[in-house]
């Protein structure tokens, strides 16, 4: 079985034993208002905060969201301790870095990575039904950065989160089932 299921220059095609059990863990991403934040990936976006880590000593704190069900939830370890190593050891987490003092400056802000000059661009999240989500989202008031019918690239959208970064909202059969369409 080939590693790689399409080719581009610069893979690597051999195998990497060293690297077997590595997982891509987490996302991280500073914020200016832990309340605003934690409403919107919690309430608008459905994330279940796993785990809470103060740093009173370096005036910072972190959240690590994840998509959980309720099954998925009820094998979440509930000391702290054994949840800590199961947030770091499972996969897609998204860690909201919040540095003390932050939400009582009006000025302050984080470069979202799509203003100039670029950097990051988003996180994406795949829901059942893109027009449905989204329309879910603008029933509560969610800036949109594309809507699903917008521009050239159909059935998907972004939207801002109260930071200003991008999330792109995709279903996973949309370019599927446009192809077919056509």
């Amino acid at each position: 079985m080939p590693r790689h299921f399409e080719q581009a220059p610069g893979l690597h095609q051999e195998s990497v034993p060293e690297t077997e059990g590595f997982v891509f863990n987490q996302t991280m991403m500073r914020i200016k208002d832990p309340e605003r934040s934690l409403d919107f990936y919690t309430r608008v976006m459905g994330m279940r905060l796993v785990r809470k880590l103060d740093f009173p000593e370096m005036k910072f704190t972190l959240y690590f969201l994840a998509f959980l069900d309720d099954r998925q939830a009820n094998t979440v370890p509930t000391d702290d301790a054994h949840r800590t190593t199961f947030i770091f050891g499972r996969e897609a987490m998204l860690e909201l870095t919040h540095n003390w003092g932050t939400e009582n400056d009006a000025d302050f802000s984080y470069h979202n990575g799509n203003d100039e000059p670029q950097g990051f661009g988003h996180i994406g999240f795949a829901v059942p039904d893109v027009y449905a989500a989204c329309d879910r989202f603008e029933h509560l008031g969610v800036e949109f950065v594309k809507k699903p019918d917008d521009g050239k690239m159909k059935g998907l959208a972004f939207v801002k989160d109260p930071d200003g970064y991008w999330i792109e909202i995709l279903q996973p059969n949309m370019l599927e089932k446009q192809r077919k369409e056509d």
